[in-house]
């Protein structure tokens, strides 16, 4: 008996390829209600257990002795009329290459905490930094930095990081377990632990070193910002500036600016793409990054957003070849280059590639950033007919889909995957050969 495991492409579509957000940015999901949760069409919340309320039993009635002295109430066991305080911890300190140069270009630095990175600040021209705890409210994310949320534009709604330009007061407590590090693809970063530091404590926490890893042909920092002429660089950086501060057309006036000064200028035809993306101007974003990568091939971080905007279109055939490219250049700091990747060979039917680049997506992707990667190697695997391993990587998903509606989703595939399983357990072997 011959299945048909083509069954499962309009599945893993309809599950994978979402709306492809214009910059990779986390949606805030509502609170749990608190009464029983009802059936509805649109996506609930994690379903993890939230805090619970305590249940006080009625008293019993006590018959009150008469002329009883009122007794003093016990302060110490009423509700406190001020909260507890949350005092802000402010953290600076200074990024440095070997050389001991500043980085070229803002390198982002991330808190991660419990396995998960939250960006917090960018550095400035000296590669200095200084920032508040939990409040990243000047950072414009760019599809290189990720979340645990789907990468193609599903949040998980279970990520405690908040979305970019949000954030909250971070107490001590909330720094167990939490490291700082500065993040630049193509080098290793020093990391600096957080844990038992205190409100009070001097907020230098030194200087971090980006050291240059081996066999990576690619750079974040392009050649052409070398080269770049005083006035160019200038608006570039008051465009940078601008953007910071979320006053996006006045960042693309001085981003025009900079180009028209020196169109050879990549770092700054990136940022001008990035804010043409950000007003939802697909075709201006793409035909800046195409106009980067003239400039500067090596010059990484354009590769990413085309390829973002290639799957917002379903051009499949443009999203291989662009992550190709970009893996070829790096491929040690790109788990989303290979999960998009595996995404179009897999609508291409080219199963095989498709099975490599996730394969090796989830090799990189070690903190498990990307769960989505793990349930489109499920129905990969699941289309070559290994049941097995299909059905065991969409258990493991699971817990990680996004919201009631997926989870439902995926456990309607796991049926199916384990009904064919026993299918083809069930089927008698081959006639014995005949000596």
């Amino acid at each position: 008996m011959t299945h048909r495991p083509a069954l499962f492409f309009p599945l893993v579509v309809a599950g994978l390829i979402l709306c492809v957000p214009l910059v990779a940015q986390e949606q805030q999901q509502p609170a749990p209600p608190p009464q029983a949760p009802q059936p509805a069409p649109a996506p609930t919340p994690s379903p993890e257990p939230g805090g619970r309320t305590p249940t006080i039993p009625s008293p019993t009635p006590i018959p009150t002795p008469p002329r009883e002295p009122q007794r003093e109430p016990d302060w110490r066991q009423q509700p406190q009329p001020f909260p507890e305080m949350q005092r802000p911890i402010f953290l600076s300190g200074r990024v440095i290459l070997e050389d001991g140069t500043p980085p070229p270009e803002p390198v982002v630095i991330e808190r991660i905490c419990n396995g998960q990175p939250r960006p917090e600040a960018y550095t400035d021209s000296k590669g200095r930094f200084s920032f508040q705890l939990g409040q990243n409210t000047q950072l414009i994310a760019d599809a290189s930095v990720n979340s645990a949320a789907d990468p193609l534009g599903d949040p998980t709604g279970r990520s405690q990081r908040g979305a970019f330009g949000q954030g909250r007061t971070l107490s001590e407590r909330d720094l167990v377990g939490c490291e700082l590090r500065a993040v630049l693809p193509g080098y290793r970063s020093d990391v600096i632990p957080l844990a038992g530091r205190r409100i009070m404590d001097n907020p230098d926490v030194g200087t971090i070193i980006l050291r240059r890893l081996g066999k990576v042909e690619g750079t974040v920092i392009s050649a052409t910002t070398l080269n770049a002429p005083k006035d160019a660089r200038k608006a570039y950086e008051k465009g940078i500036e601008a953007a910071r501060k979320k006053k996006f057309e006045e960042a693309r006036k001085h981003l025009e600016k900079a180009v028209e000064l020196y169109p050879q200028y990549a770092i700054a035809w990136y940022e001008l793409g990035r804010i043409h993306q950000q007003q939802n101007d697909k075709e201006k974003a793409r035909e800046a990054y195409a106009k980067s990568l003239a400039a500067d091939a090596k010059f990484m971080k354009p590769y990413l957003q085309l390829a973002l905007i290639s799957a917002q279109e379903r051009n499949w055939r443009d999203v291989a070849d662009t992550t190709d490219r970009l893996i070829k250049l790096d491929p040690f700091d790109y788990p989303l280059a290979y999960f998009f990747n595996a995404v179009a060979h897999f609508n291409l039917r080219n199963l095989d590639a498709a099975e490599r680049s996730a394969r090796e997506g989830i090799k990189l992707d070690d903190r498990n950033q990307i769960p989505k990667m793990r349930h489109l190697l499920g129905v990969i695997l699941a289309n070559k007919q290994d049941y097995t391993g299909a059905a065991e990587l969409l258990r493991a998903y699971l817990p990680h889909a996004a919201n009631q509606e997926e989870s439902d989703f995926v456990r309607k595939q796991l049926q199916e995957i384990e009904r064919l399983a026993g299918t083809v357990r069930s089927q008698p072997s081959g006639p014995p050969q005949t000596p």
